[in-house]
């Protein structure tokens, strides 16, 4: 693996400074990690990137930020080597380096993926299908789909095997997944070391917007992924297949978090766009925002979709949230999405070494 060394070095660096320092040692899991270490290899520098959530916490409260000659800007140091290292694990590599940060190929993929929907939902049409499967029918979906679900879960598997070796960590152990869950499921990292949250878009104001749009997105799409799944065992076990009622469980699932994604990724934006793209890693904002845009779409296409699904209009949002989902799967261990696997590996690593 060969990552930038001028990005490495100048994470070295700062990390070094900031071991002297120690003032910010309870603000989030990074400064316990890097005050165990004496010296920093690549594989140490790439464990603090990835337990690194960004908050900013460390750079507003740091003396020695610009203009003091140390120029310490930690958060964009290890944003930079973090995104590096997306690229260098990803698998297969190439395409980690083309799509990490294009948010025009993200876009672009998009509207291929809706134009190929147009056509297979003309081409591949049942005829003798109820509900969306008069436009597409269940074997054809399958035939598209279980493809595209398959491909992002064996690519990011390979891309945590290459980074779990590459930062030398110990032996896996359930019960520091465990940890890392409860972690993760709570944000405990976004809560900042005084517990009143992050000032990511003001220096001067701490909030827990931050940590609450990353809940809505996540659990937003965990429920949406489960209405997908309880869709798939009442067809397939209980002989249940689609359309299915408004108080079903499938429906439930997916409104509720179709909503919470919706929400949850627009105001993510709004943060984004608030927040100071010098403490994040240079070149990806197009890219952070372009992703995020697409999740928030697809869930909005499917909200739009169930809204007017009795509609003439709904063979068309059939096709656009249909390519939507297929770009989404597609570019999953590619893009921002792929964050939530390593940072969640990096706790569990992390949970390893505190124990």
């Amino acid at each position: 693996m060969q990552m930038q060394t001028d990005l490495l070095q100048e994470a070295r660096r700062q990390a070094e400074i900031c071991n002297a320092c120690r003032y910010c040692e309870g603000y989030c899991s990074v400064f316990p990690a890097l005050h165990a270490e004496r010296a920093f290899s690549d594989g140490d520098l790439t464990q603090l990137a990835n337990l690194c959530h960004n908050c900013r916490g460390c750079y507003y409260a740091c003396q020695y930020t610009a203009p003091h000659e140390f120029d310490l800007n930690l958060p964009q140091a290890l944003a930079n080597v973090r995104q590096d290292s997306w690229e260098e694990l990803a698998f297969p590599r190439a395409a980690g380096k083309a799509f990490q940060k294009n948010g025009v190929l993200i876009a672009v993929a998009t509207v291929i993926g809706f134009a190929l929907l147009f056509w297979a939902a003309r081409a591949l049409a049942s005829g003798g299908g109820v509900g969306f499967y008069a436009v597409l029918s269940h074997n054809a979906m399958v035939a598209i789909f279980l493809p595209a679900f398959l491909f992002p879960l064996v690519s990011i598997a390979v891309s945590l095997r290459r980074y779990w070796r590459h930062i030398g960590a110990g032996p896996f152990r359930p019960a520091h997944l465990i940890e890392a869950l409860r972690q993760a499921a709570n944000m405990k990292n976004l809560k900042g070391g005084h517990g009143d949250g992050c000032n990511f878009e003001d220096e001067d104001r701490f909030t827990h917007a931050r940590r609450a749009v990353h809940q809505a997105v996540m659990y937003g799409f965990l429920l949406c992924f489960a209405a997908t799944s309880t869709a798939t065992v009442m067809h397939y076990i209980f002989d249940m297949p689609a359309p299915y009622g408004l108080f079903s469980l499938p429906k439930l699932l997916g409104l509720s978090g179709g909503i919470l994604l919706v929400v949850g990724c627009f105001e993510m934006i709004r943060l984004k766009l608030r927040s100071d793209r010098k403490l994040g890693a240079a070149g990806a904002f197009g890219g952070e925002v372009a992703f995020i845009g697409l999740l928030g779409f697809t869930g909005f296409s499917g909200l739009a979709l169930y809204a007017l699904g009795q509609t003439s209009v709904m063979p068309v949002l059939l096709a656009i949230h249909l390519g939507a989902v297929l770009t989404f799967f597609l570019f999953t261990p590619f893009t921002k999405m792929a964050h939530g696997f390593y940072r969640l590996t990096a706790l569990t690593a992390d949970a390893g070494r505190s124990r």
